[in-house]
């Protein structure tokens, strides 16, 4: 089993950046391919950015590319999610997800095994 404990998120004006961090505890020895989603009011979970186990593939929906970045800190067993230039749509609760290793990137919600409890994101006009 993994834990994960998102934080980091808050309230920001567009244009604003933030950064969120994904704390795993447990069996993180891993590997573990990782993943960011969201979820807005009133909207179904969506996928944000993943990352491979070995860090050599990464994948991000088309409404954050070039504006959100994943990666992982192996040393404190964390997955960050830099997120630049926010706009109001972007606000939604942001979830940290993990899995064992799949044969492609996981990018589904159903992919992943492992979620944490979410951080808020607001992006106000």
């Amino acid at each position: 089993q993994v834990q994960l404990v998102e934080s980091g998120g808050g309230l920001v004006q567009a244009g604003g950046s933030l950064r969120l961090s994904c704390a795993a505890s447990g069996r993180t020895s891993g590997p573990y391919d990782w993943g960011w989603f969201r979820q807005a009011p009133g909207k179904e979970r969506e996928f944000v950015a993943a990352q491979r186990w070995s860090g050599g593939s990464t994948a991000y929906a088309d409404s954050v590319k070039g504006r959100y970045t994943i990666w992982r800190s192996n040393t404190k067993n964390t997955v960050y999610l830099h997120m630049n230039n926010l706009t109001p749509e972007d606000t939604a609760v942001y979830y940290c997800a993990a899995t064992p290793p799949l044969y492609s990137l996981p990018t589904r919600p159903d992919e992943f095994n492992y979620w944490g409890q979410g951080t808020q994101v607001t992006v106000s006009s």
